[in-house]
């Protein structure tokens, strides 16, 4: 099993409707450690870790993120696995 960590800068309408809640709804579904936050830019940055599948999966869906949002652009910077995280949090 290959683990990864993936720090995400998520852009467009992702504040306001619930993108860091169902964000960590889908991680955690997908066993992916880390946070999410929003930033005074107005956009969203997460951090994932785990099994590289299921970041890409929750990359994946950050692509388009829950019905209310509007994604306009997920940067994506890869990282080594630290295993530093145990849970996934919503960060305020």
């Amino acid at each position: 099993m290959s683990m990864t960590r993936a720090t995400l800068l998520i852009s467009g309408r992702v504040q306001g409707v619930a993108f860091r809640h169902y964000t960590s709804q889908f991680a955690q579904s997908q066993g992916v450690c880390g946070w999410v936050r929003n930033l005074p830019s107005g956009e969203v940055e997460a951090l994932l870790e785990g099994e590289a599948d299921a970041v890409r999966r929750v990359i994946d869906w950050c692509q388009h993120g829950p019905p209310a949002a509007t994604v306009a652009e997920v940067k994506i910077a890869w990282g080594n696995f630290s295993g530093e995280c145990l849970s996934f949090v919503i960060r305020r």
